[in-house]
């Protein structure tokens, strides 16, 4: 019997592996339609780029042969060795990207600009990710960051530089390659002319912008076919090429061919690395797409598949225009053969929709993670699909990248000069992935200086020739992605800028406990039935709005709890640990605060489920309090005291409340506790009018068997009757000013550029999902 257990034993580690590799190989495949449509299109324009402009007087097939050498090795230290063997490495609980980078850095060392940062936040179990402690050799540089706050604005300055840049991709990516693509009509129909080519781009643009609405969860299972599809036929047309034009250029792999160019062409072979670039656009797409896949599937995807095609296309394009230089200007639909033409002609055209789609919904998951780091205006973010998470569309930004796509495409009409600006958004965000890499080998991986500078050095040293050539573009239209660069940077800066100077007055200007506690536990006004929700940013302490609302009504409810929705410096926070619960004041104040935590990537669903999660969290926080003596508050400690993880889950399994649910049919039933036939005609006009958010009516009551404490059943009850009698939501209708005495530019960035992006983003109440008729608005004037 031994050598049976024995058997099958030794067969579990088979099966895991055999699971793990299909596994990878069902989202490598996904991954084609997500990852690699932007990298793939790039043969459609490359060759053109480099050899239109600067190139005229060069075009001979050594040039040819050394433009292919440079794509080649181009691609490989980029792609292959920086993205697929290091960065892929460097992941943050599975995301990838800038942010990923930014946030590892910011767990590990004290970088964060992230306000209402607290302890407790690091004992998340996403916060945890990676190696732990602190390497002696990098103490002195971790010591120096921490403590110049102007470093650690320039590091986030650099971190929204690029993305930035990927929201400027987002706008010339689109552009260039449905320009690209159906520019095969004019290499076919010579009739055609320029205008009737761009109308019909504008036509698929237009398309591809109007039906961000419905989602891609529709037809993104036909992204990957047509993905794979187009990458087969090109790498089927490079072999051709190859072997019936020229054979000989399988010689260019040798780098010989580089210094060879450079030495014919001098200064212009140079610039025309601006060119060469494009064939490595699209790379940032692995890293930063890394979350929906794992970096063994990008692996497989990009080193077995898509690196093998793009070169030998690259090889077969290379093959037929140095035998044919008169067709550089439509150097990939010139070298298709002609019975194949219109089949690859339609594959392309829908290659490059799927490229354009790809960067659009990057663009949204950007703009998402720029406002969880504050540096963004609330924006409003719909999930287009139930299934998958993450798919999101953001209305304002999709309109916003149709005008501007729109605008640079009947702006400048040709892929060539679009592509210089191109080039420079692509390769600004990888120098900036380059030097946030160098960091997290530092601090993260813990490896030592010289390792982190001999990458950062090699790295650097190439990407700086690429983005030294780019820049030397800015006068042929390169300043299209500095100028997008620099709107959308001023927007971030002034948005996070405002932000935290409201946050800086609440900070200094919060309400004083001793006051409190002078006012006794009726905070000296009559305490009404009802949970009053007061909403914060702050983390500790009570917010001057309170102040601001008790001296000028002469009611609250019986129930109190600030809340405060924040962000951390962690792609996901599990549900479990969602709600931090605590205690302001003894326990005849019934004051509670509640702090709300999502990473940079969750999304905030608006499930109805809010009130009821949180009655049943400040339950399971009075009974804990009681049964451990650590979270109960002794006269002589402090009443703002400390907070415990409440998990939801074990709040559900809690059998201390009865939970009876039934269907909220009216408005008698959504309201029958309330006394005011006003808020009952109300609050039914509004039922009529938004149907969508009829919720099931919860209903709370404490276990009779259930042996307590008597001070803890009676706190118990009174949080079971304030939710019946109602809940209402307070909140800061902020004016937010500079002072008199501040210099002109502080005026202009508050008074004007600050109110403005207040006035025209989305309240604060809508983005946290706050029902209009319960909401109580506190005008308050910041001078900041």
């Amino acid at each position: 019997m031994e050598p049976e257990s024995g058997a099958s034993t030794s067969r579990n580690p088979s099966q895991v592996s055999w699971r793990n590799l299909s596994r990878n190989l069902l989202l490598a495949y996904q991954s084609f339609g997500v990852v690699y449509g932007d990298l793939s299109t790039s043969p459609l324009y490359v060759y053109r780029s480099v050899f239109i402009g600067n190139l005229q007087d060069h075009q001979t097939p050594d040039a040819i042969f050394g433009a292919f050498s440079l794509i080649f090795w181009t691609l490989t230290l980029i792609p292959l060795l920086k993205y697929v063997f290091i960065l892929l490495s460097a992941d943050d609980n599975g995301e990838g990207g800038t942010f990923a980078l930014y946030s590892l850095l910011c767990r590990h060392a004290k970088f964060s600009l992230l306000p209402n940062q607290q302890a407790a936040d690091e004992e998340l179990s996403a916060y945890k990710y990676g190696p732990s402690g602190v390497s002696p050799s990098s103490l002195p540089l971790k010591r120096f960051l921490e403590k110049h706050k102007k470093s650690r604005t320039a590091l986030l300055i650099v971190v929204l530089l690029g993305a930035c840049m990927v929201i400027g991709d987002g706008v010339l990516t689109p552009a260039i390659s449905v320009l690209s693509s159906v520019s095969g009509l004019q290499a076919a129909e010579h009739k055609l002319t320029n205008g009737e080519v761009l109308l019909f781009a504008c036509v698929i643009l237009v398309g591809l912008f109007a039906l961000q609405h419905c989602g891609t969860h529709r037809v993104a299972f036909l992204f990957a076919p047509i993905v794979i599809i187009w990458l087969i036929s090109i790498f089927v047309i490079g072999v051709y090429n190859t072997i019936r034009w020229n054979p000989k250029i399988v010689s260019a792999f040798s780098p010989h061919y580089i210094v060879k160019f450079f030495h014919e062409t001098g200064k212009e072979g140079w610039i025309s690395l601006g060119g060469v670039l494009l064939a490595i656009t699209g790379t940032e797409a692995m890293f930063a797409d890394l979350g929906h896949f794992t970096a063994s599937s990008i692996r497989l995807a990009f080193a077995f598949f898509v690196y093998p095609c793009l070169v030998v296309q690259y090889m077969g394009q290379a093959a037929f225009l140095s035998k044919n230089l008169d067709n550089i200007p439509q150097s990939f639909y010139a070298s298709i053969p002609e019975r194949v033409f219109w089949p690859v002609f339609i594959i392309a055209t829908l290659a490059a929709i799927v490229a354009s789609q790809a960067i659009i919904t990057a663009t949204f998951s950007i703009v998402k993670q720029c406002h969880a780091l504050g540096c963004f205006p609330r924006v409003k973010v719909v999930h287009t699909s139930r299934h998958i998470y993450g798919q999101i569309y953001v209305p304002e930004i999709n309109w916003i990248l149709m005008i501007l796509t729109l605008s640079v495409a009947i702006g400048f009409q040709d892929t060539t000069v679009i592509g210089n600006a191109y080039g420079l958004a692509c390769m600004t965000v990888m120098f900036i992935t380059t030097f946030l890499m160098a960091l997290v080998i530092i601090f993260v991986w813990q490896r030592s200086f010289l390792l982190a500078a001999g990458f950062l050095l090699f790295f650097w040293f190439i990407e700086g020739v690429y983005l030294s050539s780019a820049l030397m573009k800015v006068p042929q239209a390169g300043w299209v992605s500095l100028v997008l660069s620099f709107i959308f940077m001023a927007i971030m800066f002034i948005w996070h800028y405002g932000t935290r100077k409201k946050y800086n007055f609440d900070l200094h200007n919060k309400v004083s406990l001793k006051w409190l506690l002078g006012l006794g536990p009726s905070l000296g006004i009559v305490r009404v039935p009802g949970i009053g929700l007061v909403y914060s940013e702050l983390a500790t302490g009570v917010p001057a709005i309170f102040s601001h609302f008790v001296t000028n009504l002469p009611a609250f409810h019986n129930v109190l709890v600030f809340v405060c929705v924040k962000s951390v410096p962690v792609p996901f926070v599990a549900p479990e640990e969602r709600f931090l619960i605590g205690r302001i004041c003894p326990r005849p104040y019934r004051m509670y605060r509640c702090i709300v935590r999502y990473g940079y990537k969750d999304i905030q669903r608006d499930d109805g489920n809010f009130e009821n999660q949180l009655i049943r969290s400040i339950a399971e926080f009075i009974q804990m309090e009681a049964v451990e003596p650590q979270f109960s508050s002794s006269e002589n400690t402090s009443f703002d005291g400390r907070m415990a993880v409440i998990s939801t889950r074990s709040v559900e399994s809690s059998s201390s409340l009865i939970v009876s649910e039934e269907e909220a049919s009216g408005a008698a039933n959504s309201i029958q506790s309330s006394k005011s036939l006003t808020l009952q005609s109300l609050r039914s006009a509004y039922d009529d009018e938004n149907p969508q958010v009829r919720r099931r009516q919860v209903r709370f009551q404490l276990s009779a068997s259930l042996q307590m404490d008597s001070s803890v059943r009676e706190e118990l009850l009174d949080l079971i009757q304030a939710k019946e009698a109602g809940v209402a939501y307070i909140m800061g209708h902020s004016y937010v000013k500079a002072r008199r005495s501040s210099s002109y530019l502080k005026k202009l960035v508050i008074d004007i550029g600050y109110s403005f992006l207040r006035k025209n983003c989305r309240g604060p109440a809508v983005a946290l999902n706050i029902p209009h008729i319960s909401l109580i608005e506190v005008g308050m004037i910041y001078y900041v």
